[in-house]
């Protein structure tokens, strides 16, 4: 299979910095990914109204876990240095772009607004029921991305 292309020079620079590393390309790892990601969908979609904060968290963690999925398809991973915006990046810049899914765009919004919760200055805005069930809905679709992009066989291991 050829190597996907797209965003090539963005990851090989996370590869060279080392924001990302590369593993032994995994169809199991993605899944577990996939399902997790479904899993923490169903759960927040259930606390939404009691726990906004924790629904968000939830719903960002899916999106994260959706995005990570595509990576280990690869053979890639984040590195600690690399974090979740190495994620991010390498996942945007190979599969948002033009011609590409717009959703996986999204995660870097998602992120922020997450850290702006988890690491609270006076002046953060508080997260309502409103915000989750946006950050759920989001996460949903990179989802279904994700699972058509790993289903459709053009992932083979980064070259």
């Amino acid at each position: 299979m050829p190597a996907w292309q797209r965003g090539r020079l963005a990851v090989e620079r996370m590869l060279e910095s080392g924001e990302l590393e590369t593993v032994e390309p995994s169809l199991p790892t993605a899944e577990r990914l996939l399902a997790a990601a479904t899993a923490h969908i169903a759960l927040a979609g259930k606390g939404v109204d009691e726990d906004p904060d924790g629904a968000f968290q939830l719903g960002y963690d899916a999106a994260r876990k959706s995005c990570a999925a595509l990576l280990a398809v690869q053979g890639l991973r984040a590195t600690t240095h690399g974090g979740h915006v190495a994620v991010q990046e390498a996942v945007r810049d190979q599969f948002a772009g033009p011609n590409g899914m717009p959703v996986f765009g999204r995660l870097s919004r998602l992120r922020r607004q997450r850290n702006a919760t988890e690491y609270p200055d006076p002046d953060s805005p508080t997260v309502t029921a409103e915000d989750a069930v946006a950050c759920l809905a989001v996460a949903g679709e990179m989802l279904d991305a994700a699972r058509r992009l790993v289903e459709s066989g053009q992932l083979g291991r980064w070259a």
